[in-house]
C-alpha cells in the first residue's frame, strides 16, 4: 500500500506553498504576456507592410543602386513579415509585459514602493523603446554605411531578408536591454545588494565591460562598438546616482565584496 510522506514542519510547509504561489503567480503572468503579446501582432500584422519598410529603410538607404534585398525561399518573405509584425507588436505592449514582469518581482520592495509599480512598469517600457530608436537612428545607419563600404565594381551587396531581420532585431534587443540598466540597478538599490560607493569602485571594470559588449553585441567596427559602449558607460554613471538616491542604507556582506574584488 503506497503511503504519501508528509512533513509535519510547519515551517516546511509554509515554504512549500510560498513556493506553489510564485509558481502560480509566473504562470498567470506568463500566460497575460502571451495574450498581450498576441493582441499585439494581430494589430501590427495589418501594417507589416509599412512596418517591414521602415525596418528595411536604414539600409535600402546606403545601398548602391544596383543592389537590393533578396530571399532564397518562397515563404521567408511572408515569413519575414510575420516576423517584424511580431517584434513591432512585442515592442506595442511593451508596458504592459514590463508591468507582468515588475509585478512578479516587486515582492522584494517595501510595499510603499510597490505602489509604484506601473510609473517604474511604463519607465522600464520608455527605456527599452528609447533604446531601440537610439540603435535604429543612431546605430543603423553608421553599422550600415560600414559594411555598404566594401562594395565595388566587382562585389554588388545583395544582403538577404532572413540574414538581415536577425542582425537587426538582435541590436534593437541588445540596445532595449541596455538602455534599462539604471531600472535594474534601482531595484538591486532597494535590495540592498549594491550601494553608489559600491558602484564607484568597480567604474573601471564596468567601462571594460561596456566595451567587451559593444564588441560582442555590435557590427565589426569601431564606430558602432563605441555607439554602444558609450552610452552604457553613461547608463552606469546615472545608474550610481540612482542608487545613492534610492539605495537601501545596508553594507554589503562580505562574501559580495570577496566577489567583487
Amino acid at each position: 500500500m503506497n503511503r504519501t510522506l508528509q512533513s509535519s514542519d510547519p515551517k516546511e510547509k509554509l515554504k512549500e506553498v510560498r513556493l506553489t504561489d510564485h509558481l502560480e503567480d509566473l504562470r498567470n503572468r506568463l500566460i497575460k504576456s502571451v495574450i498581450a503579446a498576441i493582441f499585439g501582432f494581430l494589430v501590427c500584422y495589418a501594417f507589416s507592410q509599412d512596418l517591414f519598410k521602415l525596418m528595411t529603410a536604414p539600409l535600402l538607404e546606403v545601398m548602391p543602386l544596383e543592389s537590393h534585398l533578396i530571399y532564397t525561399s518562397l515563404p521567408e518573405a511572408f515569413f519575414t513579415h510575420v516576423k517584424v509584425a511580431f517584434v513591432a507588436g512585442l515592442f506595442l505592449v511593451s508596458p504592459y509585459i514590463s508591468y507582468q514582469i515588475w509585478r512578479f518581482i516587486t515582492p522584494g520592495l517595501y510595499e510603499s514602493e510597490q505602489k509604484h509599480i506601473v510609473l517604474i512598469a511604463v519607465l522600464s517600457a520608455v527605456f527599452f523603446v528609447s533604446g531601440a530608436l537610439f540603435g535604429y537612428f543612431i546605430v543603423f545607419p553608421f553599422g550600415f554605411e560600414f559594411f555598404m563600404g566594401f562594395a565595388d565594381d566587382a562585389i554588388k551587396p545583395m544582403p538577404g531578408l532572413r540574414e538581415y531581420f536577425s542582425f537587426s532585431v538582435k541590436l534593437l534587443l541588445a540596445f532595449g536591454v541596455i538602455f534599462e540598466l539604471p531600472l535594474f540597478i534601482f531595484f538591486l538599490a532597494r535590495l540592498g545588494l549594491v550601494t553608489a560607493d559600491y558602484l564607484r569602485k568597480k567604474r573601471k571594470y564596468a567601462i571594460l565591460l561596456a566595451f567587451i559588449v559593444g564588441a560582442i553585441l555590435t557590427p565589426p567596427d569601431g564606430v558602432t562598438q563605441i555607439l554602444m559602449a558609450v552610452p552604457l558607460i553613461i547608463l552606469y554613471e546615472i545608474s550610481i546616482y540612482v542608487a545613492l538616491a534610492f539605495g537601501r542604507e545596508k553594507k554589503l556582506s562580505t562574501l559580495d565584496i570577496q566577489v567583487g574584488a
